[in-house]
């Protein structure tokens, strides 16, 4: 049988947020019929993970629905799965950086306006003191700038900068006055509230339920090699 695939998401007290997490993973079901999606929070909502873990009856495998390979997805969901048996559960890594979420972003930066120019963008994530994460936020950058041949820079909502005002206000003083924001972020909540009070041009929604999402989560799942197990047994 195939391997259940336990969706870890960051957890909001935004209810819009979590509902928008459940109906990306009902895209991810319909995209893949008779595959077992389940939720499962890292904090704020329930089933915890290894609540949700220890519901489920055979492999597993936890496919992080995050952005950037940070702490969360090095240290905390590890830790969280080191009770499980190692031959039935797998994790794969975050979402991004992946051109698909780049196709994603680019698809919400056009409904939210912006015409198919050379204007500049700004990638405003969440924000992380975790290196790595803010390499894999450079890199989703490279590859909306390859997506969009336009350039694009970085921000972060918390933590250290550049704030997405900054970021804004930079583009500004060079010489651009009508600059795009993209929300590198996956749902509602108090971080895409705050992106929608800048001095943008544009500011496009978070991905959400982006067809270009879902296709990214089963292909995570698919790379694993414990559902690759699964799906030949």
């Amino acid at each position: 049988m195939n391997a259940t695939l336990l969706a870890v998401a960051h957890g909001t007290r935004d209810p819009e947020g979590v509902r928008t997490v459940l109906a990306l993973l009902d895209e991810v079901r319909r995209l893949r019929p008779g595959l077992r999606v389940e939720p499962a929070w890292l904090g704020l909502v329930r089933p915890s993970v290894p609540r949700a873990l220890a519901s489920l009856p055979g492999p597993v495998v936890a496919v992080p629905l995050l952005l950037a390979n940070g702490y969360h997805v090095r240290a905390d969901i590890p830790a969280l799965l080191a009770d499980a048996d190692p031959g039935t559960v797998g994790v794969t890594p975050a979402l991004g950086p992946s051109p698909l979420l780049a196709d994603a972003l680019a698809s919400r930066l056009t409904e939210a306006g912006r015409p198919p120019n050379a204007s500049p963008v700004v990638l405003a994530a969440t924000g992380s003191s975790d290196p790595r994460a803010r390499a894999d936020t450079a890199e989703s950058a490279r590859l909306l700038s390859a997506r969009l041949n336009a350039p694009v820079t970085i921000a972060f909502a918390s933590g250290q900068g550049p704030t997405p005002a900054e970021a804004i206000s930079a583009w500004h003083t060079a010489g651009h006055p009508d600059v795009a924001l993209a929300t590198h972020l996956l749902a509602p909540g108090h971080f895409a509230r705050t992106l929608t009070r800048t001095a943008a041009r544009w500011t496009s929604a978070p991905l959400g339920t982006h067809p270009s999402v879902a296709e990214l989560i089963l292909r995570r799942y698919d790379a694993c090699n414990l559902a690759t197990m699964a799906i030949k047994a």
